[in-house]
């Protein structure tokens, strides 16, 4: 008699079929809830008072819920494991840290990332690279500046929380409190404040080493000139007659060189 795939062996093998590998089932992790849904895992961990991401997700999760804990960092390759993740919730947590390689392993999956209501001032440039997911952003005490710009260039923020994104702080007081896509929408960059205040602090240096060497210089020629008066003086308090021959050449060699 021949045996009938159930519907999780069936779903199974279209991923088998689909990307050359079969999926690994994991346990759910001690701190989580984990319900199937179509074959597939939605792990939900919220407010669990976690303090890091779990590192025993089952490898088929689609759906992970972090909110309303404690986790203050994201490090590199924190779900690098979980290539089927579509959806990301992270909001409402003490998260003040993202590291470059966070989200690697994800991008092409990853439909929704979720940190709003955060503590992150700033990202690394890289950190959100190649996500086409929809993200949001909104509640987290930003500070603007050049990088922060770019980063926001290549994202697709949540429309509907996207003027929740504000500086906290800027590299020019007035546009703090203000939603950073409205201040960049003005026609602001960011990055030109950043290439002012380096051209400026460049610029300081350089005159500080000027004004060194200058310093340098002066007391160099003046020091030279106190030895020759001294020399000179010592001449001329010579006795003899044929000292005061020899010292009246030195005087004249002293006082042309003066």
């Amino acid at each position: 008699m021949q045996h009938l795939l159930g519907p999780r062996e069936f779903l199974s093998l279209i991923w088998s079929l689909l990307f050359g590998m079969s999926v690994p089932a994991m346990a759910c992790p001690v701190s989580c809830h984990c319900i199937e849904r179509n074959g597939l895992t939605v792990v939900q961990c919220m407010s669990r008072n976690l303090d890091k991401i779990p590192s025993d997700l089952p490898k088929d999760t689609v759906v992970l819920l972090l909110s309303s804990n404690q986790i203050t960092h994201i490090p590199n390759h924190a779900f690098r494991e979980l290539r089927y993740l579509q959806e990301l919730d992270l909001s409402n947590n003490a998260i003040d840290t993202v590291d470059a390689g966070a989200f690697q392993g994800i991008s092409d999956s990853l439909l929704m990332l979720d940190l709003s209501n955060n503590h992150i001032q700033a990202v690394p440039k890289d950190a959100f690279a190649q996500l086409r997911a929809k993200i949001s952003l909104s509640n987290n005490p930003w500070h603007c500046e050049c990088t922060l710009q770019e980063v926001l260039r290549e994202l697709r923020l949540d429309p509907e929380t996207v003027n929740e994104v504000m500086c906290h702080s800027a590299v020019q007081d007035q546009y703090a409190g203000k939603p950073v896509i409205q201040v960049l929408d003005s026609g602001i960059n960011f990055c030109n404040f950043h290439h002012k205040t380096t051209d400026v602090a460049m610029f300081v240096t350089m005159f500080g080493w000027f004004t060194m060497v200058i310093a340098y210089v002066i007391y160099y020629v003046r020091h030279n000139q106190e030895d020759a008066r001294r020399h000179l003086e010592y001449l001329k308090s010579l006795p003899s007659s044929s000292q005061t021959s020899q010292a009246s050449k030195d005087l004249d060699t002293i006082s042309t060189v003066l």
